[in-house]
C-alpha cells in the first residue's frame, strides 16, 4: 500500500507543480521517477516519453500510467493515472470562475508573464538531457549515425515551415527507426 501512496504523491505532486501543461510537467516527472524514486534510470524515461510521443493523446497521462504500470501493475497504473488527472480537474472546476474574473487584473497578468520563461527552460532543460539519447553516434544497422539528427531537422521543417501534421513525421520516423535504426 505505501508503494501506491508512494506513486500517487509523486504524480500528484508533480502535477501540481506543473505549470503550462504535459510538456512542462515532464521534467518533475522525471524528477521524481528517477531522481527521487529511482523506478526508472534516464534512458529508461527517455524511451518511455519517445513511446508516449508516439501515441496519441495527453504525454502526462501516458507517462503516469506506463510508469505506474510498471512500477506496481494494474493497480499502480490506476493510481498513477488518478493523481495525473483527478487534482488537477477539481482544481480546474473551483478556479475557473475565480479565473475569469481576475484574468484582467495586472497582478494575475504579471504572475503568468513571470512564469513563463521558467517553463521554457524547464522545457529547454528536459530537451537538453534527452538529446543525448535521442542522437547517440552509431545506433544505425548501416553506420548511418547522422540519422537521428536528421530525422529530427527534417521533422522540424516539415511541422514548422510547411505545416505538416506532425502525425506525419511520427510515422515516418517510425518506419524509418525499424529499417535503418535497429542496433
Amino acid at each position: 500500500m505505501s508503494l501506491l501512496w508512494k506513486l500517487f504523491m509523486a504524480f500528484g505532486s508533480a502535477t501540481m507543480l506543473g505549470y503550462g501543461g504535459g510538456p512542462s510537467i515532464i521534467p518533475l516527472y522525471q524528477d521524481q521517477v528517477v531522481n527521487r524514486n529511482g523506478w526508472m534510470d534516464t534512458s529508461e524515461f527517455g524511451s518511455a516519453l519517445a513511446f508516449g510521443n508516439a501515441l496519441p493523446g495527453p504525454i502526462a497521462t501516458k507517462l503516469a500510467a506506463y510508469i505506474g504500470f510498471k512500477v506496481a501493475g494494474w493497480g499502480g497504473a490506476i493510481v498513477a493515472l488518478s493523481a495525473v488527472v483527478l487534482p488537477t480537474a477539481l482544481l480546474m472546476v473551483v478556479l475557473s470562475g475565480i479565473l475569469v474574473k481576475l484574468e484582467h487584473v495586472p497582478v494575475i497578468k504579471g504572475m503568468i508573464k513571470g512564469v513563463q520563461p521558467v517553463i521554457f527552460t524547464m522545457m529547454a532543460l528536459l530537451a537538453y538531457d534527452f538529446a543525448k539519447y535521442a542522437f547517440q553516434p552509431g545506433t544505425s544497422a548501416l553506420g548511418l549515425s547522422f540519422l537521428p539528427f536528421m530525422i529530427a531537422c527534417m521533422f522540424f521543417i516539415m511541422v514548422q515551415y510547411l505545416h505538416w501534421n506532425p502525425v506525419w513525421g511520427i510515422l515516418g520516423s517510425l518506419a524509418i527507426g525499424a529499417l535503418f535504426l535497429r542496433g
